[in-house]
């Protein structure tokens, strides 16, 4: 057992309940409930939260002031002030409390949080969507939003258009926790590279136009295999390939370097094993030799581009290429064994949960910025135990989390006497 643990006390009692609310929902959403009496108190968490890492950087804390959201998915106009802490959003399934988050969400990343496509985001019937909101950065209030129409979106930074990605990102950051996070470990790696790029994205901002050059090199590529071009004409986009595909492999290797020491960490807080977890990012299709620990990236963009030769006979009778970051893997396992394979559901939940605490502790201490916080219901996927380590540690974060739930009940731990108690039902978002 770490030393750490041995030494940890039990955390602090609840926050007092939250004051009752001023309209009249159907009993079920009601929070608190209309009798005096205050929410009962959990049981103590069998799994305290550690103590936090010791920072490096002075961190400043990402707050969302004010948001509007207009024609986004089932949302036809919303305006609120978040709670400075917690803001939750309680309604049942299907009624657009998920679509809320996914708009702050796009707001800070540019970035769908479920959606393949950006015209998914808009409403039916609707010629655009629009979402706006004022953050307050490193003490300054900036105003940025997304206006979204015919499949394409466009960034304004106080009012103008943004000059560049690294002008509208700077100093938004966002960690978002989905139920689909909680079921990567078993399933595609399409899902893994999707989970593992979100956390790249998130510590370092310029991975969004890195890769989308990728892609463009990446579908240039595909269409010259398909229409079995010269190979002079292929191996001219196979460098261009091989050194956006070299950068996207420093980048995702830069991030678990960093990342999977605290998630190791986090995960013997809530594994309830004592087999190792592993979390590893290793391409596929490297030389036999190569340490990819510690290539240069010189040195991977020969590795890529000699693949990307190795592999073209091969590539073009199937008409796709079948080497570089788009077909590689996050590797998760448990006591060096599978973790897809052997791992139990509690345990697999629980890397998951292990990697995204870990990566929240990592922008705080690489970057000196604590993201906002999205929670999209997990705590319905997660056993009570687990669920209330993270509620706490939600608590203890000091950052601003925004929550979504069918049971107010679940995410009683994470609230506070400040906090925004949201109804969503059928579109409508009320106080």
């Amino acid at each position: 057992m770490p030393t750490w643990l041995t030494q940890w006390t039990a955390p602090p009692a609840p926050r007092p309940a939250c004051p009752p609310l001023t309209h009249h929902p159907p009993p079920a959403l009601c929070l608190p409930p209309p009798d005096p009496l205050p929410v009962p108190v959990p049981p103590p968490n069998p799994f305290p939260v550690p103590p936090p890492l010791p920072l490096l950087l002075p961190v400043h804390r990402v707050r969302l002031l004010s948001l509007h959201v207009q024609r986004f998915r089932n949302l036809t106009e919303v305006s609120l002030v978040p709670g400075a802490h917690a803001t939750v959003a309680v309604g049942q399934n299907g009624q657009g409390k998920t679509n809320l988050l996914e708009a702050i969400y796009l707001l800070a990343t540019l970035k769908p949080l479920r959606a393949s496509r950006l015209s998914e985001l808009v409403q039916f019937g609707a010629q655009g969507a629009r979402v706006s909101g004022r953050f307050l950065l490193k003490g300054a209030e900036r105003e940025i939003a997304v206006e979204l129409a015919e499949g394409t979106r466009q960034a304004f930074v106080d009012g103008k258009k943004a000059a560049s990605l690294e002008d509208y990102f700077g100093g938004v950051s966002v960690v978002a926790f989905t139920p689909d996070d909680l079921e990567v470990v078993k399933g595609a790696p399409e899902a893994r590279r999707l989970f593992l790029d979100r956390a790249v994205f998130n510590r370092f901002p310029a991975y969004l136009r890195e890769t989308r050059s990728y892609a463009r090199a990446l579908k240039s590529r595909n269409r010259l295999l398909k229409e079995r071009a010269p190979e002079e004409v292929r191996e001219a986009f196979d460098e261009t390939l091989a050194r956006a595909g070299a950068r996207l492999w420093v980048r995702r290797r830069a991030l678990v370097d960093e990342v999977a020491p605290r998630a190791q960490r986090a995960f013997a807080s809530i594994g309830r094993t004592p087999l190792p977890p592993g979390y590893a990012y290793t391409p596929v299709g490297l030389p036999k030799g190569l340490d990819f620990a510690v290539a240069e990236e010189a040195a991977l963009v020969e590795v890529l581009a000699a693949a990307l030769r190795t592999r073209a006979p091969r590539d073009t009778e199937r008409g796709f290429t079948s080497v570089g970051p788009h077909a590689d893997d996050l590797t998760l396992t448990l006591g060096e064994r599978s973790a897809r394979a052997y791992a139990s559901q509690g345990q697999q939940r629980a890397l998951v949960l292990g990697w995204k605490i870990a990566e929240i502790e990592n922008l705080e201490l690489a970057t000196g910025v604590k993201p906002l916080l999205l929670l999209d219901d997990v705590s319905s996927e997660l056993d009570p135990e687990r669920n209330a380590y993270l509620m706490e540690y939600v608590a203890a974060s000091g950052a601003q989390v925004f929550l979504t739930t069918t049971d107010a009940g679940l995410v009683a731990r994470a609230a506070g006497p400040d906090t925004l108690w949201l109804t969503v039902r059928g579109g409508a978002v009320t106080d």
